[in-house]
């Protein structure tokens, strides 16, 4: 009987000290990847290497310069809980009502998507408007968000555009990485009829995936119960869980035409989960894979394949 209770004090003090364990590793994955901090993590991840090209035109690329010398009006707005949040608008060159709206990647800040911007505004003669998500550039916020409380911020966004271009404006929405996991967490809403189109560049199916995928992969753990748990840190530091936050049930509510873009070489955000989207929009939707392409890569892998397929896409649907 002495020997029992002394077996069942030592179980329930491995349990205890598992629980601690698990407690201490959900609190060191948010602040890890969630909270508002330097991320050294993702330095020298092979996950995220790109070509010398790619290097090349992400940090000295012309779009830089063209986007410093554009005279962008400084938009601010409160988001539903109280963030001071900042956007940027770029009126074309020939008045027009056509509006592109771009998301960032996670890390990023709305001028990066001037990539995408110079075409949208010299080629096609699009607006432009950008963003710097929640806990992002010059905007407030203590967390990531990782597209769930951004789809909220930008669905407040799409009315403010509205109010200051006005009921005829026809919008595109294009994010990448975690802007395009935005893009289509806010798909599932209910969008003004005047957002036309979605372009999601290396989008995530949802953060739960995103993450189990990661742990695995970055730190050889296994999903259970590091992600419940971590989850679990989310909603009460940030007010949203890691499975709520889901890309993948959004699309499936969508009314909007959504254009699919991704590389085969992204091992960041697996190719399979742009084809799982894909599979399981319920609007009008088109997959476009390029070769040799990693995370982000594509546009700058074959930019003529990127623009002649992203003009196709949205001349059906803004013509």
């Amino acid at each position: 009987m002495q020997k029992k209770k002394i077996w069942k004090k030592i179980a329930l003090g491995l349990i205890a000290v598992l629980l601690i364990i698990d407690i201490i590793a959900g609190f060191f994955f948010y602040d890890l990847a969630i909270e508002r901090n330097v991320k050294d993590f993702l330095t020298g991840n092979t996950d995220l290497e790109v070509s010398a090209e790619t290097m090349e035109m992400l940090l000295d690329g012309d779009w830089r310069d063209w986007s410093a010398e554009q005279d962008f009006q400084q938009w601010e707005m409160e988001s539903y809980d109280g963030l001071d949040l900042k956007g940027y608008y770029l009126e074309g060159e020939v008045p027009t009502n056509k509006t592109a709206v771009f998301a960032h990647g996670y890390l990023g800040r709305a001028n990066d998507m001037s990539l995408f911007g110079k075409y949208y505004y010299e080629e096609l003669g699009y607006n432009m408007f950008t963003a710097d998500l929640r806990g992002h550039g010059q905007s407030e916020g203590d967390y990531i968000g990782f597209g769930w409380h951004d789809r909220l911020d930008y669905m407040d966004w799409l009315d403010k555009i509205l109010d200051e271009l006005g009921p005829d404006t026809e919008i595109v929405m294009h994010g990448v990485s975690m802007g395009a996991a935005t893009v289509l967490m806010a798909s599932g809403e209910e969008l003004p009829k005047n957002v036309k189109a979605i372009v999601a560049d290396s989008a995530y199916t949802g953060v739960e995936e995103l993450f189990s995928y990661q742990l695995e992969r970055m730190f050889h753990l296994p999903e259970f119960p590091i992600i419940s748990t971590t989850g679990i840190v989310t909603n009460l530091k940030a007010g949203y869980t890691l499975k709520e936050a889901s890309a993948l049930k959004q699309v499936r509510k969508s009314e909007i035409p959504i254009l699919y873009i991704h590389g085969n070489k992204d091992t960041f955000v697996p190719t399979a989960m742009a084809e799982e989207l894909y599979e399981n929009t319920k609007s009008d939707a088109e997959l476009v894979i390029f070769e040799e392409a990693s995370h982000g890569e594509s546009f700058v892998k074959d930019r003529e394949k990127y623009m002649n397929n992203l003009s196709a896409f949205l001349n059906k649907y803004i013509p």
